[in-house]
């Protein structure tokens, strides 16, 4: 996931205004912004860490309260979850509404399906809508195993294969959006678009080193449990802060310009997680593994294997995955439409309205396939 930096408004339009692209459309919503944001720049495990904070706090009677999103329908909210299905022995949560051409929404970093609240109703209208949590987070089992991108996109092709069982499209945000793209270069014969919304990942360092240097005895034996021990007891302490109800307010409000979505619900549905005994567990495997080993996959390698359309949703005010990422994109993978939302890391919970139009319409537009043929 690669750092980002949150511009000026003016220095924003006149970057997207140099960008001559019929297939480019910004959208503003009706509602007001504050914005009282400062340049900033994160690094991947910065950008992390907020990301997987979310994943493990424990909110007791938080005061939030919200309506939901104006002229919006939401998900109800289910404690106990909405479906299963059981994949390689682990038990995987998911949501599905509607008829019609499938939608799979993957969600981001220490989320779940429910993140979809407000674009499952609406998009179920005319599509066949499934919302799926990755293993580790939602109402998924907390496996103990070693994570990697590659793990998730296993369970997207395969959830794919055995529920969905037709061409689909795929939709993700954040961490979401990287596992919707390497799932559809791996199943390109099921996945007829993929969209978007300030995906990860990042474009690979021609100039970076690749071979490594072979490890040592000493490093074997003796560093390398020292550092585990040492990791253990940092990453153990943020797990501890990062139940604290001031820190789940903190992480959510910088990443929406506009928290009037950031209500009860949505905190539950993230805090969750943390009540299962592995949740701590999975948090360190997360953030000392996963998080230090992403750079192999690259953006650049994934794209280069995409043959679909794909459509770039994005947050323009989002502090983490600025706008220069999808511009980006848009270049390298010329079959791409780009959106510019005035919104922050998660336009589809806090500006729906716009998501979900500008997804029906993107979706009206799809050249439709015929339906695969199940053996």
């Amino acid at each position: 996931m690669s750092s980002s930096c949150a511009v000026s408004t003016p220095l924003r339009t006149e970057l997207f205004n140099s960008i001559g692209s019929s297939n480019r459309l910004i959208i503003s919503p009706s509602r007001t912004f504050q914005h009282n944001r400062s340049k900033c720049e994160m690094s991947r495990r910065g950008f992390a860490f907020k990301g997987i904070v979310a994943s493990g706090v424990s909110v007791m009677g938080s005061s939030l309260a919200a309506a939901p999103a104006k002229g919006v329908e939401r998900l109800e909210f289910k404690p106990e979850g909405y479906n299963f299905w059981t994949w390689k022995g682990r038990k995987i949560h998911y949501v599905v509404q509607g008829e019609g051409s499938p939608v799979v929404l993957i969600h981001g970093f220490g989320a779940s399906a429910y993140h979809w609240r407000y674009n499952i109703p609406e998009l179920a209208k005319k599509h066949k809508v499934y919302a799926i949590d990755l293993l580790g987070f939602g109402w998924s089992e907390k496996a103990i195993i070693e994570y990697d991108a590659m793990v998730w996109k296993d369970q997207v092709v395969d959830f794919l294969k055995e529920i969905v069982k037709e061409p689909a499209v795929l939709v993700g945000n954040s961490l979401g959006g990287f596992t919707a793209l390497v799932s559809a270069a791996g199943l390109p014969e099921q996945v007829i678009g993929v969209a978007l919304l300030n995906s990860a990942g990042q474009f690979g360092n021609p100039n970076s080193e690749t071979n490594k240097t072979e490890e040592s005895t000493f490093q074997k034996v003796l560093l390398k449990p020292l550092k585990e021990v040492f990791q253990r007891l940092v990453l153990g302490f943020l797990f501890w802060q990062a139940k604290q109800p001031s820190r789940v307010l903190s992480v959510l409000k910088s990443v929406y310009v506009n928290n009037t979505n950031v209500d009860d619900y949505l905190v539950e549905s993230i805090t969750m997680p943390a009540a299962d005994p592995n949740a701590g567990e999975v948090y360190y495997r997360l953030m000392s593994r996963f998080m230090v080993n992403q750079t192999q996959y690259t953006l650049d390698s994934v794209l280069s294997k995409l043959s679909c359309p794909l459509l770039l949703l994005w947050g323009d005010l989002d502090p983490w995955v600025g706008p220069a990422k999808a511009i980006r994109i848009k270049e390298f993978y010329p079959n791409s439409s780009l959106v510019s939302l005035q919104a922050g890391h998660c336009p589809h919970d806090e500006v729906p309205e716009l998501v979900n139009k500008a997804l029906l319409e993107w979706l009206s537009n799809l050249p439709t396939q015929a339906s695969l043929q199940t053996v």
